[in-house]
């Protein structure tokens, strides 16, 4: 009976061997057929907006890597144009492609288990990024699809520290009334929107928390969207005029057109005496120079080159079979399938 079991024991350990070795062969043999291949792999980026500030320069970021590694990359770059029948429709057509893996910015972040549904069969490595998915565990369950982006609530943490150092360091800039409370208007993202509900709810509760005390007049849902905080931020100028201390943006594009509507009015053009404290998220190029011109307050930098280089290095990874953030000084979050870029404070 003992000798059963100690060869049943054996029989056991040369066959754990024996798969682990072959799991290791096998991920070699692929990693060594895509380095020989003579083709560029061919990577499909379905993005969210072509228009969208942010993802303008993750698209740029991509082409640049593209053109730093000509001949052994090729992205396909296709424009959702906010719409999520159009990203649909897009998906659907390119299940029967040739690609070899998918970079995806979701419309609706709720339509993960839709996507990888398409491609499961396929087996076809799917990072999706920037926008995070709603459903986290249905990028688990695929087994070969990751998620790159940020953390909200860093986010709204660090644009809050910039308004509680204002509040510190220049309290006559931010409470002009005098009064100790900070009256601001928040432009949110979209609707239903984790990235926009936790950047809200991190940079008021780090305001408070900070002993400063809030009076919110407006909450207004502007969809990251430039023109439509433009004329929110014009309606509700009239409304509440100089009871209006600060304005709190979920994003820069919706930042710049608060800043464009105080403009109409001639505050925000140099003058601190009219002046609406604004601050944003993403540090844009146009952004950053608001700033240094004194017309905006700061905003929180998320770098998209650094994005671009992530999603493509991790999609790589996967196709060749390799351990996704290999070669990467990346680190999955407690998901154990998302990896967040860090944000820092940008004022000038």
């Amino acid at each position: 009976m003992r000798i059963l079991k100690r060869t049943f024991s054996l029989l056991i350990c040369i066959l754990v061997t024996f798969s682990t070795l072959s799991q290791h062969k096998i991920r070699n043999i692929n990693a060594k057929a895509n380095e020989l291949r003579q083709t560029p792999v061919i990577v499909d980026v379905v993005l969210y907006n072509f228009q969208d500030a942010f993802i303008s320069l993750v698209k740029q970021s991509l082409e640049n890597i593209e053109k730093q590694n000509e001949g052994k990359v090729n992205f396909r770059f296709y424009d959702s144009k906010g719409n999520q029948a159009i990203q649909d429709e897009i998906i659907s057509t390119l299940v029967n492609d040739n690609a070899d893996f998918l970079l995806v910015n979701l419309v609706d972040t709720r339509s993960t288990k839709d996507i990888t549904r398409v491609f499961e069969q396929r087996k076809i490595p799917i990072i999706f990024f920037n926008r995070e998915p709603a459903d986290i565990d249905t990028i688990k369950f695929y087994g070969k699809s990751y998620y790159v982006g940020t953390n909200a609530i860093e986010a709204g943490t660090i644009q809050a520290q910039i308004l509680i150092n204002m509040w510190n360091n220049n309290r006559k800039a931010l409470d002009t009334n005098n009064d100790g409370i900070l009256q601001y208007i928040i432009l949110r993202g979209q609707q239903n929107n984790i990235e926009a509900e936790e950047r809200t709810k991190s940079v008021i509760s780090t305001i408070e928390k900070a002993g400063i005390k809030t009076s919110e007049l407006a909450q207004s849902i502007a969809n990251w969207d430039r023109m439509l905080a433009r004329d929110n931020i014009s309606s509700l100028f009239l409304r509440y005029d100089n009871k209006i201390e600060a304005i709190i943006a979920n994003n820069d594009e919706m930042a710049i057109g608060a800043i464009e509507a105080l403009q109409k009015y001639g505050y925000n053009l140099g003058n601190p005496k009219k002046t609406i404290v604004v601050t944003g998220i993403d540090a844009t190029p146009e952004a950053q120079e608001l700033i240094k011109k004194g017309f905006m307050a700061g905003s929180v930098l998320q770098d998209p080159s650094e994005m671009a280089k992530a999603i493509y290095t991790i999609g790589l990874n996967v196709f060749q079979g390799n351990d996704p953030l290999s070669d990467t000084q990346y680190k999955f979050d407690d998901t154990g399938i998302a990896v967040r870029i860090p944000y820092r404070e940008y004022l000038s």
